[in-house]
């Protein structure tokens, strides 16, 4: 969306002071969010019950009262493991709503067959709501369950990226299991399986540690790309998940063809930590995708 575009949305509602879209300052890319000023507080709060939860293309919006930055607010949002499967997104409310305001939850679920993966994050207003719903439910079972779940605070990388994520071995054997794209605009991307290896080449061999954060955003590795991959196949491939910072496919100087991997930086970890999910193991044209987190020795690579 343009700023034009939020302006115009939230227009509908009542009169806009000011409407900014926050961009990267390097691409000029929308980093997928932005902020409302309304002349009125009334207008604010009808546009918040309005569209609060609207779905818009492939995304669904979050609009709520901006705060202030503060200790007290940051490091709220927690990671919830062993859930259920068939714990709903309400009842994972409902199980933590003792404890504090909620801001956001969210299950996170399979794109093709709709089932929950027993994981999920919850967003509390303060961060000492989230300490409380910790202590208290960390190891328990909750209500109907048969195993105990997990809670951790989820902008601790060391805590929960391993235990989230597949290892990246697994796929680099096919498995007839593999979910596929519906076919679209970057489904028929072909070519023979590059013979760089992430686990053996020159990027090292700890693809695999924890340390994934990478300044401004979380940089993912995304390797396996045919010859012929554009920038543009990485934009369409995780702008669904979230805010996008930025993109890099990493290509031979002489031939000017894809070396068979690439970088994409996400600004929210949990957005991250659900693209990460969902694209490794995904069949790309006839090529199955491996995604995983970067680490300090592929930092030299994406520069």
């Amino acid at each position: 969306m343009t700023q034009e575009e939020v302006k115009s949305l939230f227009s509908s509602i009542g009169d806009v002071e000011s409407c900014k879209l926050i961009r990267d300052k390097v691409t000029g890319q929308s980093l997928g969010y932005g902020f409302v000023n309304y002349h009125r507080p009334e207008d604010a709060e009808k546009a918040i019950n309005t569209f609060n939860g609207l779905r818009l293309q492939n995304k669904t919006i979050k609009v709520s009262f901006a705060r202030p930055s503060s200790d007290a607010i940051k490091g709220a949002n927690l990671y919830v493991s062993g859930l259920s499967k068939s714990m709903t997104q309400q009842d994972l409310e409902n199980l933590f709503n003792a404890y504090g305001q909620i801001i956001t939850s969210r299950i996170l679920c399979d794109n093709i067959t709709g089932l929950s993966k027993g994981v999920g994050f919850i967003r509390f207003d303060q961060r000492s709501e989230a300490e409380r719903a910790i202590q208290q439910l960390n190891g328990t079972t909750p209500k109907g369950a048969s195993e105990p779940i997990t809670v951790k605070f989820a902008n601790n990388p060391s805590n929960n990226i391993n235990k989230a994520i597949p290892p990246l071995a697994a796929y680099l054997t096919p498995t007839p299991n593999l979910r596929r794209f519906p076919p679209g605009p970057i489904h028929p991307l072909s070519g023979r399986f590059s013979r760089y290896s992430p686990l053996t080449g020159d990027l090292g061999s700890s693809v695999l540690s924890a340390n994934a954060i990478n300044g401004s955003g979380w940089c993912i590795f995304v390797y396996n790309l045919a010859p012929e991959t554009e920038e543009n196949v990485l934009w369409q491939l995780f702008g669904p998940f979230g805010a996008v910072q930025s993109v890099k496919v990493i290509k031979d100087l002489q031939t000017n063809k894809c070396k068979g991997f690439g970088f994409v930086t996400m600004t929210n970890y949990d957005e991250a930590v659900v693209a990460v999910q969902s694209l490794n193991g995904y069949t790309l044209g006839n090529r199955v995708l491996q995604v995983s987190f970067k680490t300090n020795n592929t930092k030299s690579k994406a520069n």
